[in-house]
């Protein structure tokens, strides 16, 4: 009996394991298969010659358009200042004023040395024509002749000199009365009321700023100058139909200034500590926004490249080495690397100067599946002309690569 009942326990778990094979036999024959789906799709993009304004940005910093430091050109006692610190003021307006009384005093006593030479003047004239008609008669000698005429001649010359002095004291006088030279904003004030100031003291009692327009200065290195002279003669951008001269500004905050520039000059001298150049320009400041000393980069045009070669940056990866690299698809359908030389980045694109030509399908999508010699099948991505007119209005500043 006991037997019996385990050859029927072997049979039941024969028919359970049997059951078990034959499952997983057919979920192997199911799943054990050649690969479903084919040839891997990529997503491509034709590359076309594009129309594009190439920039730089360059560092710089700010300053005023003209500053003019405030100091007496008089000896003596402020009486009162007569601006707000940190307020606007205009060209002749007055800020101080020192005590008048001693170059009124001065300007009085000038005066009535003229008068009195002037009043003398009139006597010894006289004598002297009456000496004159008297030595053609031999009345009087030549010596008395001499000193009349010498008496003349003083007199004049003391005229001469105290209405200079007259002048001189009328200077003096005016100014007690410190103004503006130029219009602008005026800083604190070094002294107060009551102060003692001297003639052209070194140290200035206030300084005047104009703020608009306002100076920008950058620097541009020699390396980029010359690299920008070489890709105009190569032929590689041109000038055609670009006011070279307008330039935008780029602040602190990465927030565009909303009113563009003018570049006056390039320098002529190369600073040997940094090895670059000096580039000044003029912005418009009517509300303010910009103040002396700020840090901003300013977006300068070099020129238009008519046959720009422009690929997504997602298409461009690096190699072992780090050479940049792409993955075309060409005409049998066969993934092939090229090695890329990039100018710079443009947006989100890369501006390529060689390892790629016109025509050529670059993979955008699906690089990660594919590699060198799959054949794949393509998927045209149509953008050339969005890209193209995106290009065209482009004024994101570009980036050199190092």
């Amino acid at each position: 009996m006991q037997i019996k009942e385990t050859a029927n326990l072997i049979a039941i778990v024969g028919i359970i394991f049997g059951g078990l094979l034959v499952n997983c036999c057919g979920q192997q024959s199911t799943s054990g298969g050649p690969p479903q789906g084919g040839t891997p799709e990529v997503t491509t993009v034709i590359v076309q010659p594009q129309h594009v304004l190439l920039t730089t940005e360059l560092p710089g910093r700010t300053s005023a358009f003209r500053i003019a430091e405030i100091r007496p050109q008089v000896s003596g006692l402020i009486q009162k200042r007569l601006f707000t610190e940190g307020s606007d003021v205009k060209a002749g307006q007055v800020l101080y004023q020192i005590d008048p009384a001693p170059f009124q005093a001065a300007l009085d006593n000038a005066k009535a040395a003229l008068g009195r030479a002037e009043a003398s003047l009139s006597a010894t004239q006289l004598r002297a024509d009456r000496y004159k008609e008297a030595l053609a008669d031999r009345a009087v000698s030549q010596q008395d002749f001499d000193d009349a005429d010498a008496a003349l001649k003083q007199t004049e010359a003391d005229i001469q000199y105290w209405k200079a002095m007259v002048e001189t004291a009328r200077i003096n006088l005016g100014y007690t009365r410190i103004t503006s030279p130029i219009s602008g904003r005026i800083g604190k004030s070094t002294v107060t009321d009551g102060a003692i100031v001297t003639a052209y003291q070194p140290m200035a009692l206030a300084t005047i700023q104009q703020l608009d327009p306002l100076y920008v200065d950058v620097l541009q290195s020699t390396t980029e100058l010359l690299q920008l002279e070489r890709r105009l003669e190569d032929g590689r951008i041109n000038h055609e139909g670009v006011n070279l001269n307008k330039v935008q500004l780029i602040l602190e905050d990465a927030t565009i200034y909303s009113l563009e520039g003018t570049l006056q000059f390039r320098d002529v001298s190369v600073d040997p500590t940094t090895g670059s150049v000096i580039l000044r320009m003029v912005f418009p400041n009517p509300t303010g926004v910009l103040l002396p000393g700020m840090f901003v980069r300013a977006v300068v045009k070099e020129g238009v490249n008519d046959q720009a070669i422009l690929i997504p940056q997602q298409a461009v990866f690096r190699d072992p080495k780090g050479n940049p690299v792409t993955l075309i698809v060409d005409a049998a359908g066969k993934v092939e690397q090229r090695v890329l030389s990039l100018d710079r980045a443009i947006g989100d694109k890369w501006l390529v100067a060689s390892g790629v030509a016109p025509g050529d399908q670059v993979i955008t999508e699906g690089i990660q599946k594919v590699r060198p010699g799959d054949i794949v099948k393509p998927v045209i991505l149509d953008a050339g002309e969005k890209d193209s007119a995106e290009a065209e209005k482009m004024v994101q500043p570009a980036q050199p690569l190092n």
